[in-house]
């Protein structure tokens, strides 16, 4: 099969498009054949992309393939499996500690894919696996977010921010985004209430009385974050684990998505409703992988970066 490689450890110039085994599909897993796929920012700075631990403590993984997030279908039943059928057209989050879907094909286990929303195209549906579900955990398991409750999200034009906007709106929030002045419209259009440019002034001087802050960025955003929670708000970030409060009250989140076959499901149904729809920044050909993977980095962009494989 063509695939996207790096035999060893480092940034997009390690990336090499060329072929590589088709993978069995073991017991549980089955082999999907890949139609698209998308890239995170900083994947290929994760010990679990490069090893077999979360952190460095495990043994060198490579050659590996990236690319966690796929759409495509099912080619091929491993043994006990029972939840897909061949031809049956699915999505999913990809285990962080296996290779990815940067391929023709990929072997996944069978709980953590779901079926792909009918009214998207994969390229779409690829672009929803990893920051839909950061936003639906984030927001539902671990902030608890209520119909009614005003929401501040951070980074609300990124490829996690524009949804949580769009999940936190259809979960019956008050949505207030930080954005640059250029992506204001953008944000507006996903649910956001009102966005704050945070180029033109601080968002502390604009904000107030929030009960949940969605944190994309990280660092001082982070900590002048406590200045707009309620004294009962949640701070929940995907950057890196949040400063203390600076008083005894407010409660701090810091976690990392997993894959999640409900929460697939249940993003889904968002979709078909109409209340969520993936944003694309761009489509690329698999062979031009590594590209994608600089321009996530050095670049603008609105919504995921996708890779189209067939």
């Amino acid at each position: 099969m063509h695939a996207v490689r790096a035999h060893r450890r480092g940034g997009p110039e390690r990336l090499v498009y060329g072929y590589a085994p088709v993978p069995e599909p073991g017991p549980g897993e089955v082999l999907v054949a890949v139609r698209s796929a998308s890239i995170t920012r900083g994947e290929l700075r994760w010990p679990a992309t490069w090893t077999t631990a979360f952190d460095e403590s495990g043994e060198p993984r490579t050659p590996i393939i990236p690319s966690k997030e796929v759409s495509g279908t099912v080619d091929q039943l491993g043994p006990g499996t029972s939840r897909f059928r061949v031809g049956d057209d699915v999505y999913g989050l990809i285990p962080f500690l296996r290779d990815g879907a940067a391929a023709e094909f990929v072997a996944v286990p069978e709980g953590v894919l779901a079926l792909k929303p009918p009214s998207l195209d994969h390229d779409r549906c690829a672009a929803l696996p990893l920051a839909g579900l950061t936003a639906w955990q984030g927001l539902v398991r671990h902030a608890g977010l209520r119909a009614g409750q005003r929401v501040l999200v951070h980074g609300g034009a990124g490829g996690v921010g524009s949804f949580v906007v769009q999940v936190a709106a259809a979960l019956g929030g008050a949505v207030t985004a930080t954005a640059t002045g250029a992506d204001a419209d953008f944000v507006r259009g996903l649910g956001a209430e009102r966005v704050v440019d945070y180029t033109a002034r601080p968002f502390e001087e604009e904000v107030r009385d929030v009960d949940v802050v969605f944190d994309t960025v990280g660092g001082d955003t982070a900590a002048r974050s406590w200045q707009v929670l309620r004294p009962d708000g949640t701070l929940v970030s995907i950057a890196a684990p949040p400063p203390p409060a600076p008083g005894p009250e407010g409660r701090a989140v810091f976690f990392v998505v997993e894959p999640d076959q409900e929460g697939l499901k249940e993003l889904a149904a968002l979709v078909e409703s109409g209340r969520l729809t993936p944003r694309v920044d761009r489509v690329v050909p698999l062979q031009h992988t590594a590209e994608a993977y600089t321009a996530l980095e050095q670049e603008h962009h609105q919504g995921k970066i996708v890779l189209h494989i067939a």
